[in-house]
């Protein structure tokens, strides 16, 4: 299953909002996020990096297990993002207000395509503009391909707009048994209902070129090597599955998952193709 935003005013899912206990995936890559709404703590010797806030709600939620795991909020020194979607940025806020110490906090690092969205609060998005947050301020403004470093960590941003027009598929390498592991934490690559992918008289495409961003981003997704398949929704690499097999005994070896990844990003590129080729039918 491939979770997708809820509408506007519409309840969102329980898996959003329910705890788990934070765990190690690899190294020194840490998952802190609920049952479907993944977050990410990288820990190095010079801080640690966040990869999204998630709800408001959410920020109770991540902090305890940043905490539980022996860590703290204040050594938190960047703050990323998959997408600006209110379930993955609109607790960023307050998660920057949490890293504070004597007045300096994390460094917010966000798209080019999303900063706009991000820094309106989500008032600026082209498909849910009600679904307003806290605005944060972007520190700085990464484009396709930047690097994010962090006490000797190293990750690379590669644009995969198309769900928003700043979505962002993070990759970075870890050790595992000794040995590299190319790690890929997919921004998006659903296409939400109500998503216009072609102009048609009255009802213009959600953003100008929308269609021709989901196919680049298929293409870059296919390119990139992956053993350890993550994503920003645990439903994209069916997180809750591969934890029960971790802790009966499969260990950390569950998360590598090449052949699953690259069936997922098959399996949504046809899901994409063909609701483009239904909108281009005048669907």
């Amino acid at each position: 299953m491939f979770w997708l935003a809820a509408p506007a005013g519409a309840a969102n899912p329980a898996e959003w909002t329910t705890p788990i206990a934070p765990f190690r995936i690899a190294d020194n890559l840490y998952y802190v996020g609920s049952e479907d709404l993944a977050s990410y703590l990288i820990v190095t010797p010079k801080g640690d990096i966040l990869i999204n806030s998630s709800l408001e709600a959410s920020v109770p939620l991540i902090a305890k297990s940043v905490e539980q795991l022996g860590f703290r909020m204040t050594e938190i020194k960047i703050l990323l993002i998959s997408h600006a979607h209110a379930d993955h940025d609109a607790g960023s806020a307050a998660i920057l207000n949490l890293t504070k110490m004597n007045g300096q906090g994390a460094k917010y690092m966000v798209m080019d395509g999303d900063v706009t969205v991000v820094e309106s609060g989500g008032a600026k998005d082209f498909a849910y503009p009600r679904d307003t947050y806290p605005p944060a301020k972007v520190d700085r403004v990464l484009h396709d391909g930047d690097e994010v470093r962090l006490g000797g960590a190293v990750l690379v941003a590669h644009k995969t707009a198309g769900h928003t027009a700043g979505c962002t598929t993070w990759t970075m390498r870890v050790t595992d048994e000794g040995k590299p592991r190319d790690v890929v934490i997919v921004g998006s690559w659903n296409v939400n209902p109500g998503f216009r992918l072609v102009d048609q008289p009255g009802r213009p495409a959600s953003y100008p070129g929308i269609a021709a961003d989901y196919q680049r981003t298929f293409v870059t997704l296919k390119s990139l090597p992956c053993d350890i398949f993550l994503g920003a929704h645990g439903a994209y690499f069916g997180m809750l599955e591969k934890l029960q097999q971790a802790q009966a005994g499969a260990g950390e070896k569950i998360w590598i998952d090449p052949e699953g990844y690259r069936a997922a990003v098959a399996e949504r590129q046809q899901a994409f193709e063909v609701e483009w080729k239904r909108q281009q039918g005048g669907g």
